[in-house]
């Protein structure tokens, strides 16, 4: 089955760099795993919760704000697509995630086919 991992980090929390990611082995030991294991079929690492930008359509008008969609003490930092075996096996890639285990948490999500 294929589940979609959001990883969300707190608000005010630390933001790491591509390059800080490289090199960091929480993030490295991980990244090894799922790729030894071939799980992760797609994602993407997102850019700040500042840089985003919301659309709302209010009848005929269309309505921007700056930042994210809702007020939270998190955010969607980025995204993984796995595909596993059933939802036990996605809860334990996610438990093992270095977003997870710093504060923030990973919501599994899975995708309709």
């Amino acid at each position: 089955m294929k589940y979609v991992l959001f990883i969300c980090t707190p608000v005010g929390g630390e933001e790491l760099s591509p390059a800080e990611i490289a090199e960091d082995p929480r993030f490295t030991d991980y990244i090894d795993e799922v790729r030894r294991r071939d799980v992760v079929k797609g994602g993407a690492r997102l850019r700040p919760h500042t840089d985003a930008t919301t659309v709302r359509v209010q009848g005929d008008e269309v309505l921007l704000s700056d930042g994210p969609f809702v007020e939270s003490k998190e955010y969607v930092a980025g995204l993984d697509i796995i595909e596993v075996a059933d939802l036990d096996e996605a809860i334990a890639l996610a438990s093992r995630h270095p977003a997870a285990l710093a504060g923030g948490s990973v919501e599994v999500r899975p995708v309709w086919e």
